[in-house]
């Protein structure tokens, strides 16, 4: 198509111009449908940000809804539904509960066995991390599967980790294709079919693959590098447990924990270095971890920092830190108002490679609404050879 538009051009241009206005109009529009063409047909990969009504502003007609619930699978702007999907306004009454969405005025919420997707212009190869907001509404076990085939996950919503009820999680794939359908299913069967997990702002953020900085044996130590934080959002994004560092949200890390630990920015928290960091938010439960390539017999420092979020997550902490078989435990007294130390741990590597793993000892909860969880926050992690 395009080489046609490009023959004709050539012939309008090829011929003699010179005082003929029709001519020039005719060469002029030739060369604007061709960049019409070369727009329409080079789709360009999805900038980082929220999806195509992401946040669900965009709403079905009022023909199409039957109280809450969405009738036909085209009706949700820009999303595929399957099964009970319910479209619900911010101040919803179910119950004793009274709704709030955390963007906007609207979410999504999931009935039994339902599902929303979106297809999304991607750079085949290339890693991406999605983030959303999720809360729980009537059972315990709810659970939220996440999918952009061939990969999926599933995030289990038994523990709330904010007072809001909702909470920001990220995932995170690589692009098997150019095209990806990202897909968010309930797998749950409850008694009431409109019981399910309400879904709100999704964006994407496509990930840079992290690099050893010089003189450094971890990747992506300073935490720079992850997914995409709300600016509004001042509770940071969860990374969900039982992660590997394949696909992570977090390159270079691993999740390898039961619960989730917290990636937080410096808009909203006191963070040691840089513009993030990562806060451990359910004791032992809750870890991350790293495997670097060492040579046996020799000796190296693990350097890293710790402190307290200014979040008003206060207390006697202590982070524990493993390099293999050996270990280090650094204690902070926090006073929930931001603040951090240096600590360090030498080891001699007994294998080719080997495991940097952190995790908190105690559990804390934030003292202004006594539920939130919350833990101290590491950051500035350096591994070199001494």
């Amino acid at each position: 198509m395009i080489c046609i538009f490009q023959s004709v051009c050539t012939m309008h241009s090829s011929g003699n111009c010179q005082g003929s206005s029709v001519c020039k109009m005719k060469h002029l529009f030739c060369a604007l449908h061709l960049l019409y063409l070369c727009c329409i047909t080079a789709a360009a990969p999805i900038k980082n940000g929220l999806l195509k009504n992401g946040n669900f502003e965009y709403g079905p007609k009022q023909s199409m809804l039957k109280g809450t619930a969405i009738k036909g699978s085209n009706s949700l702007p820009f999303w595929q539904i399957e099964g009970f999907v319910e479209y619900i306004k911010s101040g919803h009454q179910q119950g004793d509960m009274l709704v709030v969405v955390p963007q906007g005025d609207h979410a999504a919420r999931l009935g039994n066995e339902a599902r929303i997707s979106q297809t999304v212009e991607v750079k085949e190869g290339s890693f991406y991390s999605l983030t959303f907001s999720v809360a729980r509404t009537c059972a315990q076990q709810e659970a939220l599967n996440v999918s952009v085939p061939p990969e999926a996950g599933q995030l289990p919503m038994q523990t709330l980790y904010s007072s809001t009820g909702w909470d920001s999680y990220a995932w995170g794939f690589q692009a098997a294709s150019s095209k990806a359908q990202i897909i968010f299913h309930n797998p749950g069967v409850t008694d009431d079919p409109a019981c399910g997990p309400l879904i709100d702002a999704i964006a994407i953020k496509e990930l840079k693959l992290p690099r050893h900085l010089k003189g450094n044996l971890i990747k992506n130590g300073n935490f720079e590098e992850g997914p995409l934080v709300f600016r509004r959002s001042a509770y940071g994004v969860l990374l969900p447990p039982n992660i590997d560092d394949d696909n992570s949200p977090l390159p270079g890390w691993i999740i390898d924990s039961l619960k989730s630990v917290k990636y937080i920015d410096a808009l909203h928290y006191a963070v040691p270095e840089g513009k993030r960091a990562v806060e451990l938010l359910a004791g032992k439960e809750s870890s991350i971890s790293q495997i670097v390539p060492t040579t046996m017999g020799k000796t190296y420092v693990l350097s890293f920092m710790i402190g307290d979020g200014s979040n008003t997550c206060s207390g006697s902490m202590i982070v524990e830190a493993f390099a293999g078989k050996d270990t280090v435990k650094v204690p902070y007294e926090s006073k929930g108002t931001g603040g951090f130390k240096s600590a360090q741990l030498a080891f001699k590597a007994v294998s080719a490679k080997t495991r940097i793993v952190f995790y908190s000892t105690f559990y804390h909860v934030r003292s202004d609404d006594m539920s939130s969880l919350c833990g101290p926050v590491i950051d500035d992690v350096k591994l070199v050879l001494h």
